[in-house]
C-alpha cells in the first residue's frame, strides 16, 4: 500500500485537510467550517475548541475514507490562519481566553496611544520586524489578554502560560503539550520577532509587557516538530513542517525565484512577493515577511494585506442574504454592467494595506433606484480586484511591479472574477490547477523534511497551470474605475 503526506490548512472560517501521494498529487480532501464570534463591533474570536476538533475531523475523516492508519502517513505539514493569537495554561492546557481571530480590531486606541507616545516607534518597528503598528499582529492581542483577563497577567509571570499562533497551539495538542514551537515565518507576523537576527526581541516584549517565557521556541519551516499521539490517527505520525497559510501558499505555488508572486483568495486577500536573501523594506506600509526558512537559510518577501476578499461574499450570503451561495456571484456580475456606479468599500473590520486604517467602516456608495442585488454582489466582487490594485501600485512604487500573479483560493474559481481581476492589474493572471495550494504547501515541505522531494528545484515541476487570464479593458476604462474606488475609500477613512 502506498504512503501519504498529510497537510493541514486550518483557516479563518474552515479547517481542511489533503492527502498528497509521493509524486505530488492531491488524492483527496476533506474541509469543514465552524462558527465566528463577533462580542463586539470591530471584534472577532474563535473558540479554540473549534479550530482543534475540526482539524481532528478533517484529518480522521481523510484517513476513513480511504481506509488509512497513521503508519500510512510519512508526515504531515500544519498551516495556519496567521496573527490568530492563543494563550492557554500550561498544566491544564485550557485556553484562558478564546483565540483572538487576526482581522480583531479591539487593540486599535491601544496601538494608538503607542504611537502618539513615541512618534518614530512604528519606523524601529518596521527595521526590526518588517511589520507595522497594529491591531493586525499578535503583540497588542497578547497584551490586551494579559491585561483584561483575570489573572492571567500573574500566571504568566510565574511561567504558567503558553502564547501560540494556531500552528503552535494545534502542535502542543497533537504532541500531548510535548512541544510548543512556532515556525519562522509564523514568528516573523508577531511584531515580537527580529527578521535579521531571527531571535524574538527583548526590546519588543518589554514595549508590550510580555513575559519571554511564554513564547515558543522557533524552528525552520520545514523541522522535526515531533510526532502525534498514537491515539489521535491510530499511529504516530512525524510533524514535519508549519507555516503561516500565506507562506505556504507561496510555496504551493512554487514561488521559489525572487521576483515571482503569488496572490491568495480566501477570506482576505494576500499578495507575497518573493524577494529572495533580501529583507525589502517598504516605503509605502507594506509588509517585509520571513517567507520560509530552510537549513537555516532565510529567504523573505514583500507582502500586502487585505482583510475581506470571500468574507465579503460571506457577509453578502450570511448578513444580506442577497445570495444562497457563494458561486451564484458570478452569474449575478456577469448581467451587471462593468460601470453600474455601486462601490461596496468592504472595510467591516478596519482597512488593510495599504491604508491600515483599524477605525475605518464598510460603506455602498452610489445606489440609485436601479440598483439591485446584481450590482450590489459585482461591487463585492470588484471591490477585491480594486484592493489587489492598490497592492500591486504600492509594490511598484517601491520598485517591484508583479505583472504575473498566480492565483489561488476558493475564489478563483469564479472566471469573471479572474477576468476583470487581469483587467484591473493590467497583467497576467495565472490560476494553478490545484486551488488550495496553502494545505498542499505545507504537505511539499513535510516531504521535503522526509526527503520524498530532493529540493524546492523538484518540487517547482509539479506547478500546473490551470487557465491564464490576460487583460481585456482599455487602460482609461481601468483607470476610471479605480479612480471612482479611490475616491470611495476616502470617503471611509479616518486616517490619512
Amino acid at each position: 500500500m502506498s504512503r501519504y503526506l498529510l497537510g493541514i490548512d486550518q483557516g479563518t472560517t474552515s479547517s481542511r485537510a489533503i492527502l498528497l501521494n509521493p509524486q505530488g498529487q492531491i488524492v483527496d480532501m476533506v474541509q469543514q467550517e465552524f462558527p465566528q464570534h463577533y462580542p463586539q463591533s470591530g471584534w472577532v474570536e474563535h473558540c479554540p475548541e473549534d479550530l482543534w476538533l475540526s482539524i481532528l475531523y478533517c484529518c480522521t475523516t481523510l484517513l476513513s475514507r480511504h481506509k488509512l492508519s497513521g503508519k500510512d502517513i510519512i508526515g504531515l505539514g500544519i498551516s495556519n490562519q496567521r496573527e490568530t493569537t492563543l494563550v492557554w495554561d500550561k498544566e491544564t492546557g485550557e485556553p484562558v481566553y478564546n483565540a483572538i481571530v487576526w482581522q480583531d480590531r479591539r487593540t486599535a486606541a491601544y496601538c494608538q496611544q503607542l504611537s502618539e507616545d513615541d512618534p518614530k516607534l512604528e519606523q524601529r518597528l518596521q527595521a526590526k520586524t518588517g511589520l507595522l503598528l497594529d491591531p493586525y499582529f499578535c503583540a497588542s492581542k497578547i497584551h490586551w489578554i494579559l491585561k483584561h483577563v483575570s489573572g492571567a497577567r500573574e500566571k504568566a509571570s510565574q511561567g504558567r502560560l503558553l502564547f501560540g499562533t494556531v500552528e503552535t497551539y494545534l502542535l502542543w495538542k497533537l504532541t500531548g503539550g510535548e512541544r510548543h514551537c512556532t515556525d519562522a515565518s509564523n514568528a516573523s507576523r508577531t511584531l515580537l520577532f527580529d527578521i535579521h537576527t531571527q531571535q524574538w526581541d527583548e526590546e519588543l516584549l518589554v514595549l508590550f509587557d510580555i513575559p519571554r517565557s511564554i513564547l515558543p521556541e522557533v524552528c525552520d519551516n520545514a523541522a522535526d516538530f515531533g510526532c502525534t499521539r498514537p491515539e489521535l490517527l491510530g499511529e504516530p505520525v512525524p510533524v514535519l513542517a508549519m507555516a503561516g497559510d500565506q507562506q505556504a501558499a507561496l510555496i504551493g505555488q512554487c514561488c521559489f525565484e525572487s521576483g515571482m508572486a503569488k496572490s491568495t483568495y480566501g477570506t482576505g486577500c494576500f499578495l507575497m512577493l518573493n524577494t529572495g536573501k533580501q529583507a525589502l523594506q517598504s516605503q509605502n506600509r507594506l509588509l517585509t515577511t520571513v517567507a520560509y526558512r530552510l537549513k537555516g537559510e532565510v529567504t523573505y518577501a514583500l507582502e500586502g494585506s487585505i482583510f475581506m476578499a470571500g468574507a465579503t461574499i460571506q457577509w453578502l450570503r450570511d448578513g444580506l442574504k442577497l445570495i444562497q451561495q457563494a458561486g451564484e456571484s458570478e452569474a449575478l456580475a456577469k448581467e451587471a454592467d462593468i460601470d453600474h456606479g455601486v462601490l461596496l468599500v468592504p472595510a467591516f473590520t478596519g482597512l488593510g494595506a495599504p491604508y491600515w486604517d483599524p477605525d475605518a467602516r464598510g460603506a455602498i456608495l452610489g445606489l440609485t433606484r436601479d440598483t439591485g442585488i446584481r450590482e450590489i454582489v459585482s461591487a463585492g466582487l470588484q471591490a477585491v480586484c480594486y484592493q489587489s490594485k492598490d497592492l500591486q501600485k504600492s509594490m511598484q512604487a517601491d520598485g517591484v511591479r508583479p505583472t504575473d500573479w498566480r492565483v489561488d483560493g476558493g475564489m478563483v474559481a469564479n472566471d469573471w472574477l479572474m477576468q476583470f481581476l487581469a483587467d484591473m492589474l493590467g497583467a497576467n493572471v495565472r490560476r494553478s490547477s490545484i486551488a488550495e495550494t496553502t494545505a498542499l504547501g505545507v504537505a511539499y515541505l513535510a516531504g521535503l523534511q522526509a526527503g520524498v522531494f530532493k529540493s524546492l528545484e523538484q518540487i517547482a515541476t509539479l506547478w500546473q497551470q490551470d487557465k491564464l487570464f490576460t487583460p481585456k479593458m482599455a487602460k482609461a476604462e481601468r483607470d476610471r474605475l479605480y479612480a471612482s474606488w479611490q475616491q470611495g475609500v476616502k470617503r471611509i477613512q479616518t486616517r490619512d
